[in-house]
């Protein structure tokens, strides 16, 4: 996969404090609130730096059109990658003037007198109108596009046209963003060999076949995300972490999610945090192992947290061998622009529109995010799919991307909580089960992952969890955004990360002391858990237990529900 291809996949990711948006829906943020009121009120105040930014947006205009001015795309800016836009005077003189009218928004931005959340407000408002009003999303105006009508005899249009039809008449509403049809789950993708050893109404619990002959005694058990389906950790070939896992001697098992209906509405952190008690039992009795490492990633990182705080608020956390959390945030205080798009009102607002229909609609979701990114997952195949009429390309992250799932209205309302009023940070103010949630109270050895670009869950934001959780943490630092923090395998010259094992410090203070390191996490966090998880010994020649006979091949059938 390309730079340019990861790029779209790292935007094509969940985030648990979007929920709100994604239960009132995206278009919200493009319609004026008090955030640009205040915007407009500051700029009023001061008419002199205004009419300034102004002034001097008219004399670039004038050197823009006299043919003199300097105005000119960034490096690697993808919407202008034709010659034509330099080549073509009058091409070149209209993208001048969009790059110099979108630079003074920005500057009055920054001029006018505001909070972070409402500059943060403002911002993402503009952004997307500059985003949208692009010459290059105009037909034949983008040199691509009227080369192409002309190659096919207006052909590409048509086609265009048809596959706009078909996006608008179902949700997600936005340009579809991958080819599906290459595709085969079990054959090509979430292909990793094992069983379904144990399944309830929330959840099947996979046990992965061995491919080692020795594998450590403690076994591993992964939390997912709520989000999307399970096989994120196990992607492609060669491409999976749970393959990479159990080739280094893992005895490897993940949940994959029911994918909840209205039956299922009231569905909470009771109920997730209870089905994965259930599934560390069955891991129990299957590798008859007193203790588990226990992995969440996302918002499954986010119950996983949570369940490990239960179990030591009941006095057994000697369950546990280590907790292991990948692009998962806890503390959402300050979580970049999207903890600016939601408040209070909209939260309760949300949560009574889950509650009308007993879920959350992926699809919905699916929309959210791509307005989080539009540049990459609305512009980017606007052009694609629409002016240039050709279909979107076949990648396996997006492929799971596009295999959205529901979220019960009673999971939905507790994330949305959480995420709002920031309770987890705080001793006992959330209760699982009748049990005070103290992350403090963890003090297993915790192994903390996350990705410098990521805009989903922000680094600082989960190198915050070190200093919630009372044990000893690991925090590494991957130099990639959201997904390829998690999809991060050997291989890549490219890939490094980052460690400082001082993790008092505050989050810039720790990367500025951080040592470097060529290749993937994957391969630091496999000898941190070998220390953990117990002596090498035989690996079972079969899954399962006398009591848990394997149910189905993996994937299982929960991955298929639609």
């Amino acid at each position: 996969m390309s730079d340019q291809d990861q790029s779209l996949a790292d935007s094509a990711a969940p985030l648990d404090v979007l929920l709100v948006d994604a239960a009132l829906g995206p278009l919200r943020r493009f319609a004026p609130d008090m955030s640009t009121a205040r915007w407009a009120l500051s700029l009023a105040r001061q008419p002199r730096g205004t009419a300034r930014r102004l002034v001097a947006l008219g004399a670039e205009a004038g050197r823009i059109v006299a043919g003199t001015s300097e105005v000119s795309p960034r490096r690697g800016d993808r919407r202008f990658g034709d010659v034509a836009w330099n080549d073509n005077p009058l091409l070149k003189r209209l993208v001048q003037l969009y790059l110099a009218g979108g630079q003074t928004a920005e500057e009055l931005i920054a001029d006018a007198d505001l909070d972070p959340r409402d500059r943060k407000r403002v911002r993402f408002l503009v952004e997307n109108i500059v985003e949208a009003v692009s010459p290059s999303n105009v037909p034949l105006v983008n040199p691509a596009s009227a080369k192409a009508v002309i190659d096919t005899a207006g052909l590409s249009l048509v086609r265009g046209g048809r596959q706009l039809v078909k996006d608008l008449a179902s949700s997600p509403r936005v340009p579809e963003m991958v080819d599906t049809s290459g595709f085969t789950l079990g054959e090509n993708i979430a292909a990793t060999p094992g069983s379904v050893v144990f399944r309830n109404d929330v959840l099947e619990l996979i046990q992965y076949a061995p491919q080692a002959d020795e594998v450590y005694e403690v076994p591993v058990l992964l939390v997912p995300p709520t989000i999307n389906k399970f096989y994120a950790v196990d992607l492609a070939p060669e491409r999976s972490l749970i393959e990479f896992s159990v080739r280094n001697g893992r005895q490897m098992f993940c949940i994959s999610w029911r994918n909840p209906d209205a039956r299922h509405a009231e569905w909470n952190f009771d109920t997730y945090v209870r089905a994965i008690l259930d599934a560390l039992d069955a891991v129990e009795e299957i590798t008859g192992s007193d203790r588990t490492a226990l992995g969440g990633i996302c918002s499954g990182g986010i119950l996983a947290s949570i369940t490990a705080a239960y179990l030591a608020g009941i006095g057994r956390q000697d369950r546990l061998a280590a907790l292991c959390l990948a692009v998962t945030v806890i503390d959402n205080h300050d979580a970049g622009t999207v903890s600016a798009l939601s408040d209070p009102r909209l939260a309760a607002l949300a949560k009574a529109q889950s509650a009308r229909k007993g879920f959350l609609d992926g699809r919905a979701l699916a929309e959210v995010f791509a307005w989080l990114r539009p540049s990459d997952l609305i512009w980017n195949y606007w052009v694609n799919n629409y002016l240039l009429g050709k279909r979107p390309p076949a990648f396996d992250i997006l492929f799971w991307n596009a295999d959205t799932t529901r979220m019960t209205a009673g999971l939905h309302a507790d994330f949305v909580d959480m995420a709002v009023a920031n309770s987890l940070v705080r001793p006992d103010e959330v209760s699982v089960m009748g049990v005070p949630i103290d992350l403090g109270k963890v003090t297993v050895d915790s192994y903390i992952a996350a990705g410098i670009a990521d805009h989903i869950t922000p680094w600082e934001n989960c190198y915050r969890t070190t200093q919630l959780l009372g044990g000893t943490s690991r925090f590494v630092l991957s130099t990639s955004g959201h997904i390829a923090a998690l999809v991060n395998p050997p291989g890549n010259p490219k890939a490094t990360f980052h460690t400082n094992d001082d993790t008092t410090l505050d989050p810039k203070t720790w990367l500025k002391g951080a040592e470097t390191h060529q290749g993937t996490w994957w391969a630091d966090v496999v000898p941190w858990l070998n220390e953990r998880c117990g002596d090498l010994v035989p690996a079972p020649k079969e899954l399962g237990s006398v009591r848990l006979q394997p149910l189905a091949d993996a994937p299982g059938t929960y991955v298929f529900d639609k």
